[in-house]
């Protein structure tokens, strides 16, 4: 059995990320300008090959901490993209991974190896590959995700008002929701700490902070919650 492993073919195993931020108004995607051919000056994914000693999701996780120095980002594996011809240097799979910034609190690590870039999702260039099509799946996933589970919050800040949280998922949903209906939906699921705190930058008598509570969140699932947005 292990003699016909030599005459299997080989190929490549990438990986890329679809880094998503949220800058209080947009949302936000992280791209890079390849210094490398194929596709020199380009704009691509960020992205790495998997190594003999990883599963794939060190592998994701080795990529980003090499990017934000951060360990504790969430990230999902989006979808494997197996074309024969996606990448004209080799013979490459590429699977996917999405993952969720807060793009204000964390900056980049410096590194000589690439240009990164934060652009609105709705202004972001061509880019590579299949890597247009990578960006619209993990776009699908992300809403999805965002009116079932509780993930918006890792693109905010620790503390937050009521009117970032709304613009959040406007950005993520590309829809203008009604202030009064979306704060109602909010109260009621039960999940959030009002904070005696308020932000006085967006007016003259400010708005109150709040904090996800996610201690309270998981006991709530398991009494059999179910979060929507």
């Amino acid at each position: 059995m292990l003699s016909s492993y030599s005459t299997a073919d080989k190929v490549l195993l990438a990986l890329d990320c679809i880094i998503f931020g949220f800058d209080q108004h947009q949302l936000k995607i992280l791209l890079i300008q390849r210094d490398f051919e194929p596709e020199k000056g380009k704009w691509s994914l960020i992205g790495g090959f998997l190594k003999r000693t990883e599963t794939l999701d060190d592998a994701a996780k080795r990529i980003l901490n090499h990017l934000s120095g951060l360990d504790d980002i969430y990230l999902e594996q989006l979808y494997t993209f197996s074309e024969v011809d996606r990448d004209p240097g080799e013979r490459t799979l590429s699977t996917a991974y999405y993952a969720l910034i807060n793009s204000e609190d964390h900056k980049l690590l410096e590194d000589g190896d690439y240009t990164a870039k934060w652009f609105d999702i709705k202004e972001a260039p061509n880019l590579i590959f299949d890597h247009n099509e990578m960006v619209q799946k993990a776009i699908l996933r992300l809403r999805r995700r965002a009116v079932s589970k509780p993930i918006g919050f890792e693109l905010l800040p620790e503390k937050f008002t009521m009117l970032q949280l709304q613009k959040l998922y406007e950005a993520i949903l590309d829809v203008e929701l009604d202030k009064r209906n979306f704060i109602n939906k909010v109260n009621a699921l039960d999940i959030l700490v009002k904070l005696d705190e308020k932000d006085m930058t967006s007016s003259r008598k400010g708005s109150y902070l709040y904090q996800f509570d996610k201690e309270k969140y998981d006991q709530k699932i398991e009494e059999g919650f179910t979060f929507k947005i």
